[in-house]
């Protein structure tokens, strides 16, 4: 079931069409609002020029979130991967000494 949500994005309503619920659109909306804050504190940028940097600005930043997440995926896989040899060395060390353990 899609939302239909207003909310005020640079000075301008908008109504949305979203799936997710009206606290998660709000919580965007303000979000995109302090990115628009920050990038036209620099002044003299019009408004669409600011609305493009500012877009350029949370791509850059999704883009960057996103190469962190996989180089966090790849870390926990090479942690796995050690972790399962570690085990398996793990185990053949307990068979090794439960078989120095029988000669005895």
């Amino acid at each position: 079931m899609q939302n239909r949500v207003t909310v005020t994005v640079g000075g301008l309503k908008y109504t949305l069409l979203a799936a997710e619920d009206e606290n998660y659109v709000h919580r965007v909306a303000a979000y995109v609002n302090d990115k628009l804050r920050e990038t036209g504190k620099a002044g003299g940028v019009s408004q669409m020029d600011c609305a493009i940097l500012t877009a350029i600005n949370i791509a850059d930043d999704r883009f960057k979130e996103q190469e962190a997440s996989e180089n966090l995926r790849r870390q926990i896989k090479d942690l796995l991967e050690e972790n399962s040899k570690l085990k398996l060395e793990l185990s053949e060390s307990k068979r090794e000494i439960f078989k120095l353990q029988q000669k005895r």
